[in-house]
């Protein structure tokens, strides 16, 4: 009997993996809006070896699946900057947002011809199409940026289906969104609100008539305020209107009845999330009496029924889906995008009739042995002021290694953007590529982040840089006192708003001994003046007023206290950035430069916020492995493209 062979005693972060950058990337793809039309099922793929294009797939009930956009087409929106609510679908007919011109195309789905333009004003975005067909147009989130000296104009407009001509519904406030026309077409409703508020500190739900033209008329407001969050209203097949509201601390799901609001289930739970993408689904309908609803409860997702006339939730088995998005339903099926902590992510169909799950299209077809994989940890932590914070531990994973006696592994913690977002155990490569080389991560939930209610979402107004750091520090310490890593080897990175905590980090707090931060915030004086609509109040709620509050923007940029930082430190940066510019990074790196403090500085040309070319993914990840093998003094097992380190 062969004895199976023996790991090899190798350093953490030396560790051979076979989670390479070429395997991760290649055949992969980035799963997005679902979509259903009779028995076919359509959804979006972001293609990083096609340069981050995003494509209308659609998969018949016969199982074929195809292209709906072909070359050079990228259906995507910039309406807000993040986009979302790409496309429509209605009985084969497909309308999209092109990114290139940002106008509205339209193509048949059964013709195989070329999509042809369906707008043309050349300064209006659109986003979140629905089909009202009866007066052969389409209602759509519309964005002006006709004036580039000014902010762009949000409304709700038509988009005649004849001409493409487009005529303004409903304007005033400064953001709409989701649009939703009731079943016989006689009633609209949307989501509004205004500066500084972002739509998961407050929103508004209002409801109007349509009369003979069209028009928009006797509106009135449903739902929601300064202090109340309102996501993904949608009316029910018999005419009812539902939403989330956190009124209650917790995203549940309500209804207008009789002209009043009620809860149709109370729970300590969140059935909604931070409104950052258009068209975003966590509940769909299969009759009036029957939801399909997605939840966060204490961290952990769940799919399950929920009976509209008795409030009764009934959890449904998908124990292979830690999470799921996206969610549409049918009389016989449900469909989704599901995510569970071992598998890429998939377009699930779930059959209603015989409980059979089957996965339409996967993320990725690369088949990975489980004895390279981290199993995810949820775990709670002490952290200020008496309060708990939340993360997700991976600990180093590789069948073929072992570290010597003794040794504890670097550690890698992870903080998230948004800031109101958050992580969760769905399958993520890119930790595993980290773990698998003998890295430990902790991915952190932050005071800030969704998924335990509005109160610990609230945890962050005014304290943007404060409270994060924070919990990421505690999170770190907390490892490093159960001799779970080794506290002379801590790394933080991040990207976006996590950059930002990242940069804090490094420069406030004397734990962390290097950093990588991704298209991150080092001045929030600048960046105040110069992102995008969307963003551009967030952070009234996130730190203060400006210039109100111009001396907290000061004791909160690291930039203005890089004399403070002596760790060191990679930059990622996309050239074509609006929503956190080049500069924000570029006047980092030329002070810790000017220091002499290790520093490197990696632009990409033609990428934004967020990188999605498949050679610019691999060249970061890769980069940033270089970057701590050089800075934690360990020999990488291979090679992987060089980064110039200045002052090293």
């Amino acid at each position: 009997m062969t004895n199976p062979p023996q790991p090899t005693i190798a350093a953490y972060g030396s560790w051979k993996s076979p989670i390479t950058t070429d395997f991760m990337l290649s055949d992969m793809i980035v799963l997005g809006q679902v979509a259903l039309d009779g028995s076919d099922t359509y959804w979006i793929e972001a293609r990083p070896a096609e340069g981050g294009r995003k494509v209308i797939v659609r998969r018949t009930a016969s199982g074929a699946i195809t292209d709906i956009t072909p070359l050079p087409f990228n259906a995507r929106t910039r309406v807000h900057e993040y986009g979302g609510g790409d496309f429509l679908v209605d009985t084969g007919e497909v309308y999209f947002s092109h990114f290139a011109d940002q106008h509205l195309y339209h193509v048949s789905a059964n013709s195989g011809a070329a999509p042809v333009p369906l707008t043309s004003a050349a300064s209006i975005r659109f986003a979140d199409p629905v089909l009202d067909k009866s007066r052969g147009r389409l209602i759509c989130v519309g964005e002006d940026h006709a004036h580039p000296e000014r902010e762009a104009v949000n409304t709700l407009v038509s988009v005649s289906l004849e001409d493409g001509g487009t005529q303004v519904l409903v304007s005033g406030n400064d953001f709409y969104a989701a649009p939703r026309l009731n079943p016989d077409g006689s009633q609209l409703s949307w989501l509004t609100w205004n500066h500084p508020n972002m739509p998961w500190d407050g929103c508004e739900l209002w409801l109007g008539d349509l009369d003979a033209s069209g028009q928009v008329v006797n509106v009135r407001l449903v739902a929601g305020g300064l202090e109340e969050s309102i996501f993904q209203p949608q009316w029910s097949p018999d005419g009812q209107l539902y939403f989330v509201s956190d009124r209650s601390g917790w995203w549940n799901i309500h209804r207008l009845h009789g002209g009043q609001v009620e809860p149709v289930c109370s729970r300590a739970a969140e059935f909604g999330q931070p409104h950052w993408l258009f068209n975003f689904s966590t509940y769909a309908f299969v009759s009036p009496q029957r939801i399909v609803c997605a939840y966060s409860e204490s961290g952990h997702g769940q799919l399950a029924n929920l009976d509209t006339t008795t409030g009764q939730l009934t959890p449904i088995e998908t124990s292979s889906y830690a999470t799921t998005a996206y969610i549409r339903a049918a009389a016989d099926r449900v469909v989704f995008i599901g995510s569970s902590p071992s598998q890429p992510s998939a377009v699930a169909q779930l059959d209603l009739k015989t409980g059979k799950l089957e996965v339409l299209r996967c993320a990725s077809s690369i088949s990975l042995d489980p004895a390279y994989i981290s199993v995810p940890q949820p775990i709670e932590f002490p952290t200020e002021n008496g309060l708990t914070a939340y993360a997700i531990s991976y600990p180093p994973q590789n069948a073929d290694y072992k570290a010597p006696a003794g040794e504890l592994p670097p550690l890698i913690v992870q903080s998230h953007g948004g800031p109101t977002s958050a992580t969760s155990t769905a399958f993520n490569l890119s930790i595993q590529f980290w773990t698998s080389r003998g890295f430990a991560v902790l991915d952190v939930n932050y005071g800030g982040s969704s998924g335990y209610g509005r109160a610990y979402r609230e945890r962050l107004k005014g304290q943007w840089g404060v409270i994060d750091v924070d919990d990421c520090v505690n999170g770190a310490k907390y490892l490093v006192e159960r001799s779970l890593v080794d506290g002379k080897r801590l790394a933080i990175r991040g990207g976006s708003a996590g950059g930002y905590t990242t940069l804090c980090a490094l420069t406030f707090r004397d734990v962390f001994n290097a950093g990588a931060s991704y298209f991150g915030v080092s001045d929030l004086s600048l960046f105040v003046k110069d992102t995008h609509k969307f963003e551009s109040r967030y952070l009234h709620s996130l730190v203060g007023p400006y210039p109100e509050k111009r001396d907290l923007y000061i004791q909160r940029s690291s930039i203005n206290f890089a004399d403070q930082l002596s760790c060191p430190v990679i930059f990622f940066q996309g050239q074509e950035d609006k929503i956190v510019p080049p500069n924000q990074a570029e006047l980092m790196v030329e002070v810790l430069r000017q220091k002499k403090v290790p520093v490197a500085y990696v632009a990409f040309e033609g990428e934004q916020h967020g990188f999605r070319r498949a050679e610019n993914i691999k060249r970061a990840l890769e980069n940033e492995l270089y970057f701590y093998s050089r800075v934690f003094h360990f020999d990488l097992a291979e090679k992987v493209e060089p980064v110039e380190i200045a002052n090293l």
